[in-house]
């Protein structure tokens, strides 16, 4: 039996073999699925209100529209925030940072300290009511100049935060 290669973190993720990244917060399973909860009741109340409004002119009957409505709004729901937790991970070395998610749309990006301009700690009042953080680094350049990581523990990411600030002040003196 031979030992798995290693994993470059400049080279594309092997989306398969994830688990070389550090996973974000468990909790933050939670907060996406009461955001897409939140989505879903949207998206529930204008599909009765369409199917009301449809089958009261006799187009349709009652349900065509918001049983399909329904139906996609559970997969939302139930099936779509655990599978996108799966594929957010992370891993910080000494000088860069990778951040790698995706289910349908794949994105692996790697940060290296120096390119680093500010770093931000975000809370909202959900991620706040989880004692979760998203991580925010914006970067010198246009294409992915912010590149967010959230589901971080609040203190983890200020740790994080640190980390990178405290190496890129010594690459600046």
């Amino acid at each position: 039996m031979t030992d798995a290669p290693a994993i470059d973190p400049t080279t594309e993720i092997l989306w398969g073999d994830a688990d070389c990244l550090t996973r974000v917060e468990p909790g933050y399973r939670w907060v996406m699925i009461i955001r897409s909860a939140i989505l879903g009741l949207g998206l529930l109340a204008g599909a009765g209100a369409g199917d009301f409004a449809l089958s009261d002119e006799g187009l349709i009957t009652q349900g065509m529209v918001a049983a399909p409505v329904a139906l996609i709004v559970l997969y939302l729901v139930f099936a779509l925030p655990h599978r996108r937790w799966r594929r957010l991970g992370y891993d910080m070395s000494g000088d860069r940072l990778r951040v790698a998610r995706g289910y349908l749309w794949r994105t692996d990006t790697v940060v290296p300290f120096g390119r680093i301009q500010h770093i931000d700690v975000d809370q909202g009042l959900l991620e706040r009511s989880f004692d979760l953080a998203t991580l925010v680094v914006h970067t010198a350049g246009t294409h992915n100049s912010k590149v967010s990581l959230p589901g971080l523990s609040e203190p983890h990411a200020a740790e994080m935060r640190e980390t990178i600030r405290a190496h890129i002040k010594r690459e600046t003196l």
